[in-house]
């Protein structure tokens, strides 16, 4: 969906400081949505524990969560087209922090599909934010610069899910570990979620007061028929499956990264100290957008993306095949190769669609729906081959990834003017 501002360019100088507001607060949500996606990896031990689950039933955490994507995209759209993109803000914020607030009373119910349900609301609320957020950022301020702005960001999302391993396993997964009766161990995951649901409610009461720019969508874009973009652009429905197992992949690691390190053939730590290197892999995810942006301007982005996947391959299959350190540092060295994985298969996907662009990038979107079934897939593995074994899982959703890069020049193609 193209946006732009309202008004001449002429008068857009006088309004750089408020676009330079808007874009901090907007930094701020960034922010908040990667801290809560990342604290799953923390919540995943935290309930199979306290529920005595298996490996499928603990990642049904992941599913409920990445579901919520591609049930509510469509439908959080529409509302953002309807009520306009600061509401959506507000909306989103509200509807992630009643997700939060239902944690309470689950909790104290002590019912695993409480939970599950209380996710899905979090994860519908981050939806309605990322669809209203992430052009907001792109319209603030002129075409040429959006990329940077995008990358600005998408550096503060980085930096949730960063911090967000070392915070969860100190509040909760060491409150679990200290914890002797069952009370203690579920009101540890109470306090921090409550805290969480003030924080998105109270900044849901800021964006409503704020006076933020208007933005508004054209609609040419809007009206482009669907049908071209399933049977014309060839390289797009492999990119929208490049997305599926990327997302997939990489949640799929970061899901059993504690259980892994603590795995007595790893490391053998216990689950709060294990956590404490999760926040390794996503913060090299964080430095290696910034090394591979710069890395592209000199290569062809394709390939790049298929020695990435090649790398990733080759340090999952590092860490299924030893054992201790060097199958710990293996893993943790993905997240450097899934920097520049997101970016840079949406780029391709989308590539020389012109007005189709949109509609392309929605069915992307939907496609980060990977994020709930490859570790379930992963997570029924783990149950019967071991939790080790189970990352052959990633593998070949990298052997995809590679794929598509290296072979991109030839999947590319667009319709005949």
């Amino acid at each position: 969906m193209a946006i732009q501002m309202p008004g001449a360019s002429a008068g857009q100088s006088g309004s750089n400081e408020g676009y330079r507001f808007a874009l901090g607060a907007l930094t701020s949500l960034f922010f908040m949505w990667g801290f809560i996606t990342c604290l799953n990896d923390i919540l995943i031990p935290y309930l199979k524990g306290l529920f005595d689950l298996n490996y499928t039933e603990a990642m049904l955490i992941q599913f409920c969560f990445f579901a919520a994507y591609f049930v509510m995209s469509v439908p959080a759209g529409n509302l953002v087209h309807r009520i306009g993109h600061q509401k959506g803000l507000v909306t989103g914020l509200s509807v992630a922090g009643a997700g939060c607030a239902l944690f309470y009373p689950a909790a104290e119910l002590h019912y695993y599909p409480f939970f599950l349900l209380a996710l899905f609301v979090l994860a519908s609320g981050i939806t309605v934010l990322q669809v209203a957020a992430n052009p907001y950022v792109a319209a603030l301020g002129s075409a040429q610069t959006a990329p940077a702005r995008l990358t600005l960001t998408q550096g503060f999302n980085s930096l949730g899910t960063t911090v967000a391993p070392l915070i969860g396993g100190a509040v909760i997964l060491a409150a679990v570990s200290q914890a002797t009766t069952q009370a203690e161990k579920t009101a540890s995951v109470q306090l921090p979620y409550l805290v969480l649901a003030a924080a998105l409610f109270g900044l849901a009461v800021i964006f409503a007061l704020l006076k933020l720019p208007a933005i508004h969508d054209q609609d040419s874009a809007t009206t482009a028929d669907v049908k071209p973009v399933l049977t014309e652009y060839r390289h797009l429905i492999f990119g929208a499956v490049g997305i599926f197992v990327y997302v997939g992949g990489e949640v799929a690691i970061g899901s059993f990264l504690v259980n892994f390190i603590g795995h007595e053939d790893i490391l053998g730590l216990a689950e709060h100290e294990a956590a404490n290197y999760v926040a390794y892999y996503w913060g090299g995810a964080m430095v290696g957008r910034f090394i591979g942006a710069a890395v592209m301007t000199k290569f062809s982005p394709s390939k790049v993306l298929g020695w990435h996947a090649v790398a990733a391959a080759i340090l999952v299959l590092t860490a299924i095949f030893t054992t201790g350190q060097v199958a710990m540092l293996a893993i943790l060295a993905v997240g450097l190769c899934n920097s520049i994985m997101f970016p840079t298969i949406f780029s391709l996907a989308i590539q020389g669609m012109g007005v189709y662009a949109s509609k392309g990038a929605g069915l992307l979107c939907l496609a980060i729906v990977g994020g709930a079934i490859v570790p379930l897939l992963q997570g029924v593995l783990a149950d019967m081959v071991g939790i080790q074994l189970a990352f052959v899982v990633p593998v070949l959703c990298y052997g995809y990834i590679m794929y598509y890069g290296f072979a991109f020049t030839k999947l590319y193609r667009v319709p005949a003017e």
